[in-house]
C-alpha cells in the first residue's frame, strides 16, 4: 500500500514537473528554412518584384494575407499592454480561421505576445502563423525637432531597433520606464523563426522630411554592411538606409535574415498628385527605390499605408480616376494602386494598412462611398474585401488589413476636442471612428444583454442595479425604463398605444446642465422651466435624429460662419428655441497659399439614428441600429457624445463655456433628466406635458450612475460581420498575381 501511494505521488510530481517544463521552458521552433550560407537561415525573401517563401524544399511565391494588431483592449491605453496569453492564443486561432497567414505589430509588445505565438505555433507546426515586426520611431521627437540626424534621436531609434531584434529572438531584458508607454520585461521565447519581415518607423511627417533634407543637403551616401543608399537618394533616405542597416546587422548576429522595409504612406510617396489641394500632402517624397540591399539575401521591400479617403486627391484628382473597377465605376483607389505598383518595378510592395471603420462618426469622405466611418459592419466588410481583392489583383506581395481589434483609446481629429484624453479608453465613443476599424468587435458591456429590437423581454432579465424605472407619469407612456453601459444610454418605453411615425412624432428631451432650450417648435407652444441640451426626435418610419440646442451646439460654436454663411448670432443665445442637427466637420475651408486650389468647408450629419435590429443573431441585424418600435414597445440606444458627454465614466459633459480652440471645457453633472412627449401630427397636439404653466423639468427624477474606472470597464468581444466577409475574400486568395 505504501509503495502504491509512493508511486502515485511520484507520478503526480512528474506530471507537475512536465507542466512546469511546458510553461517555463520555451518550445523549439520547427520551421523549414533555407541555409543560404553556413549559419545563415532564410525563410522569406524578396525576388525581383515578388516575395517568396521556402517551403517543401523550394522557393514559392508568397502573398501576405494579414491583419495589423494593436497593443490593448478596452479600459486600457497602449502603454499598459493589458492583453493576456489567453487573449493572444484565442486571437491567433481566429486570425488563421479567417484565412490570414501573417500578423503585423507596430512596436515591441510585452513578452506574452512572443511567448503565446511560439506556443501557438508549436501546436500548429504544419501551418504556423507568421508575423511582421514593426519598430516605432521617436515620432514626437522627429516632428518637434524636424531633424532625423539629431544624434540623440538617432541613438534612441537605433537602440529601439536593437531591442526589437533581441526581443524577437528571445534575448532581451528590457527595463521598465515609468510613463514611457513601452513594453518591458524578460524576453525568453525565440519567435525569430516565425518572423516574416521587418518594417521600421512610422508614417513620416512631411515637414520633418523636408527640413531634414534642407539641413543635411551635403550628407554623403550611406554605405553599410548590408544596405546602402543609391546615388540620388535624399538625406532622409540616406538616414533610413542606415537605420535599415542597423536592423540587418543586429539580426545577422542571430543567424537569420528576413526581408526589411521602412514604413511609408501616401503623403510621402514618390508619386505626383497634381489634384491634391493641400500643399503639405505633396510636399516631400520618401522613395524606397533609393535604398538597396548589399549581401542581404532576404532582400528588401516597400511598405505603404493606403486608404481610399485620404489624402483628398483620392476624391478630387481626375488623373487618379482613369481606371474602372469590376462594376464599371471610375475608381481612384484602383488607379492609385496601379500607379504605385508600376513605380516600384524591381522590389516587392505590400499595402500594410487599408480599410474603413464601422462607426457612427465620419472623419473623411471618400470616392464610391468609401468614407472614413459611417458604415455598418456589413458595409465595412464589403469595402475591405473589395480593396483586398484590388491589392491582390494589382500584383502586390501583401495586403495587411487595418485592423484586428477595436481600440477604444483612439482619437480622431474631428472629435478629439470634445472628449477627455486620459479617459478615452474607459468608454465606447461611437463618433470616434478611429476606434472601430477592427474586424473583431469590442462592444460595450450590455451588447449581449439589451438588443434594440422592440422586444422588452431582455429588460425583464436585467437586475435592479442595471436599470431604473422613471417614477413619473406621462400621458401616452405606461412605463419608461433607463439603463446605460460604456457606450450608450438605453431607453425602453411601453406606450399607451402602438407608435405610428406616420401619425405621431415622439420626443425625448435631455437636460444635463442649467441652460438650453425651454421652448422650441417641437414643443408646439409648451414651455419648460429648465432647458434641454439635446433632443431625440422620432418622426420618420426608418430614421430618427439627435438634435442639439443651438447655443450648446459644439459644431456651431467652433465654426460659426464657416459652417453656415447664413449664421445668425442669435443662435448662441440661451433659449434660442432652435435645435440643430448634430454634425461633424470632414473638410476645413482651405485657400491659397495653404491650398493649391479652393477647398470648400464640408460637414456631415452624424446624429441620424437608424431604425433596425441590433441583435447579432438576427437575420436583419444592423450594427448601427439605434431604435426600434414593435406594437407598443419602443427601444432606443443613444451614443454618449450625442448627449453632450465628454466622458460618461466620470459623468462629465461639455459645458456652455467658450472653447479655447483646442479643447472644450467640461462639467461634472449628477445625471440626466429625461422629458418625453408625443405629438399628434394631425391635431398638432402635445401629449405628455400637461398644464399651461412651464412644465417642471427641474422636478423630474434624475437618472444617474456611479462613475467607473479602468478596472470597472466590461466589454463583449465578438467577430463583426466584416470578419466573415473578409474570411471569404482571404480564403479565395492563395498565391500572388504575377505582374
Amino acid at each position: 500500500m505504501f509503495k502504491s501511494r509512493l508511486a502515485k505521488l511520484g507520478l503526480a510530481v512528474a506530471i507537475l514537473a512536465a507542466i512546469g517544463v511546458y510553461w517555463l521552458w520555451p518550445p523549439t521552433a520547427n520551421v523549414e528554412s533555407a541555409e543560404i550560407r553556413p549559419g545563415i537561415q532564410v525563410k522569406f525573401k524578396a525576388n525581383g518584384s515578388q516575395m517568396e517563401e521556402y517551403t517543401n524544399q523550394t522557393w514559392k511565391p508568397y502573398f501576405a494575407k494579414g491583419v495589423n494588431m494593436g497593443a490593448t483592449i478596452p479600459g486600457h491605453f497602449p502603454g499598459e499592454l493589458a492583453i493576456s496569453n489567453d487573449d493572444y492564443e484565442r486571437w491567433f486561432e481566429m486570425i488563421q480561421e479567417m484565412g490570414a497567414n501573417v500578423i503585423r505589430v507596430y512596436t515591441i509588445l510585452k513578452p506574452e505576445f512572443y511567448e503565446s505565438l511560439v506556443r501557438y505555433n508549436a501546436k500548429h507546426q504544419d501551418h504556423p502563423l507568421f508575423f511582421i515586426q514593426g519598430v516605432w520611431s521617436p515620432e514626437e521627437q522627429l516632428i518637434a525637432g524636424r531633424d532625423a540626424f539629431d544624434p540623440a534621436l538617432k541613438e534612441r531609434f537605433a537602440k529601439e531597433i536593437e531591442n526589437a531584434v533581441e526581443a524577437v529572438y528571445g534575448n532581451a531584458d528590457i527595463p521598465s520606464v515609468e510613463h514611457s508607454g513601452k513594453a518591458s520585461g524578460k524576453y525568453a521565447f525565440n519567435a525569430g523563426p516565425y518572423l516574416m519581415g521587418w518594417i521600421i518607423g512610422t508614417e513620416w511627417d512631411p515637414f520633418m522630411v523636408r527640413d531634414t533634407n534642407k539641413k543635411h543637403s551635403d550628407v554623403p551616401d550611406y554605405k553599410g554592411i548590408y544596405f546602402q543608399s543609391k546615388p540620388g537618394a535624399s538625406p532622409f533616405e540616406k538616414w533610413l538606409a542606415e537605420m535599415v542597416d542597423v536592423t540587418a546587422k543586429t539580426e545577422a548576429k542571430h543567424g537569420w535574415q528576413h526581408p526589411i522595409a521602412f514604413s511609408n504612406w501616401v503623403t510621402t510617396d514618390p508619386l505626383e498628385h497634381p489634384g491634391e489641394p493641400l500643399v503639405a500632402e505633396d510636399m516631400a517624397s520618401v522613395d524606397p527605390t533609393h535604398i538597396e540591399p548589399v549581401n542581404w539575401e532576404a532582400g528588401y521591400f516597400a511598405s505603404y499605408h493606403v486608404y481610399p479617403y485620404y489624402p483628398d486627391f483620392f476624391t478630387f484628382d481626375k488623373s487618379f480616376q482613369t481606371m474602372k473597377n469590376d462594376r464599371g465605376e471610375a475608381d481612384s483607389y484602383k488607379t492609385y494602386l496601379q500607379k504605385l505598383k508600376d513605380y516600384h518595378k524591381d522590389i516587392p510592395v505590400m499595402i500594410t494598412e487599408y480599410g474603413v471603420p464601422a462607426s457612427q462618426g465620419i472623419a473623411h469622405m471618400g470616392m464610391l462611398g468609401r468614407n472614413q466611418g459611417g458604415h455598418d459592419e456589413r458595409e465595412q466588410g464589403e469595402m475591405d474585401a473589395d480593396m483586398f481583392r484590388q491589392i491582390h489583383d494589382a500584383g502586390y506581395s501583401g495586403a495587411i488589413l487595418f485592423t484586428w481589434q477595436d481600440e477604444w483609446f483612439k482619437k480622431t481629429w474631428n472629435t478629439m476636442r470634445y472628449d477627455i484624453p486620459d479617459r478615452r479608453a474607459y468608454w465606447y465613443n461611437a463618433l470616434t471612428n478611429e476606434s472601430f476599424f477592427g474586424v473583431l468587435g469590442m462592444y460595450p458591456s450590455k451588447d449581449d444583454k439589451i438588443h434594440i429590437d422592440g422586444d422588452a423581454s431582455d429588460w425583464d432579465k436585467l437586475g435592479d442595479d442595471d436599470k431604473q424605472k422613471i417614477e413619473q407619469k406621462f400621458d401616452g407612456f405606461d412605463e419608461i425604463w433607463v439603463s446605460h453601459d460604456e457606450g450608450y444610454l438605453y431607453l425602453m418605453a411601453k406606450l399607451s398605444q402602438r407608435f405610428d411615425p406616420a401619425k405621431q412624432a415622439l420626443y425625448f428631451g435631455m437636460d444635463t446642465l442649467p441652460g438650453g432650450n425651454r421652448h422650441a417648435p417641437q414643443l408646439y407652444g409648451k414651455t419648460l422651466d429648465e432647458g434641454l441640451e439635446t433632443l431625440l426626435e422620432l418622426t420618420d418610419e426608418k430614421q430618427g435624429r439627435m438634435l442639439i440646442a443651438s447655443n450648446y451646439d459644439f459644431h456651431t460654436r467652433t465654426y460659426k460662419q464657416t459652417a453656415d454663411p447664413m449664421f445668425d448670432s442669435k443662435e448662441l443665445q440661451d433659449d434660442s428655441g432652435i435645435f440643430k442637427p448634430w454634425k461633424l466637420v470632414v473638410n476645413y475651408l482651405l485657400e491659397y497659399p495653404d491650398s493649391r486650389s479652393a477647398h470648400p468647408f464640408k460637414d456631415v450629419e452624424v446624429g441620424n439614428l437608424l431604425r433596425g435590429n441590433s441583435d447579432p443573431s438576427a437575420p436583419d441585424y444592423n450594427s448601427k441600429a439605434m431604435w426600434q418600435a414593435r406594437g407598443n414597445v419602443l427601444e432606443v440606444r443613444i451614443p454618449w457624445m450625442l448627449l453632450g458627454f465628454s466622458d460618461p465614466s466620470s459623468l462629465r459633459v461639455i459645458n456652455y463655456d467658450h472653447t479655447d480652440g483646442k479643447q472644450f471645457a467640461s462639467t461634472q453633472v449628477k445625471g440626466i433628466r429625461i422629458v418625453p412627449w408625443i405629438v399628434d401630427k394631425a391635431a398638432k397636439e402635445v401629449i405628455g406635458l400637461e398644464g399651461d404653466a412651464p412644465y417642471p423639468v427641474s422636478k423630474l427624477p434624475l437618472y444617474t450612475w456611479k462613475s467607473w474606472e479602468d478596472v470597472d470597464v466590461k466589454y463583449v468581444e465578438r467577430p463583426k460581420q466584416s470578419y466573415y466577409i473578409m474570411q471569404k475574400a482571404m480564403r479565395e486568395v492563395d498565391q500572388p498575381v504575377k505582374k
